[in-house]
């Protein structure tokens, strides 16, 4: 069998799948990791964003929806408390 250079058929050899024609740059092109800690506080902080624009969407005044929501929230709050320290407030039932 003859020996064929590679290089004569326009074949080029790449290390691991990846050219690197110069390895002086690589440390310029490393992505450091934040720490965990980081890392998990912007998650969360992605995913929170993530959810106020999932419950708006469609809303023109996210600011009047919340503070609709918050007032209804206050007067159930408040009916169930006069409701159960009252006791003999609101309807009565007659028997007879």
């Amino acid at each position: 069998m003859e020996n064929i250079n590679p290089r004569r058929l326009g074949v080029q050899y790449y290390s691991m799948g990846m050219c690197l024609p110069c390895l002086g740059g690589a440390a310029d092109d490393v992505v450091v990791t934040p720490d965990p800690e980081t890392r998990r506080r912007q998650l969360a902080e992605a995913a929170e964003k993530r959810q106020k624009e999932t419950a708006y969407r469609g809303v023109k005044n996210p600011e009047t929806v919340e503070r609709k929501r918050k007032k209804q929230e206050e007067m159930e709050k408040q009916a169930m408390t006069t409701s159960v320290s009252g006791g003999g407030g609101g309807l009565k039932w007659q028997v007879g």
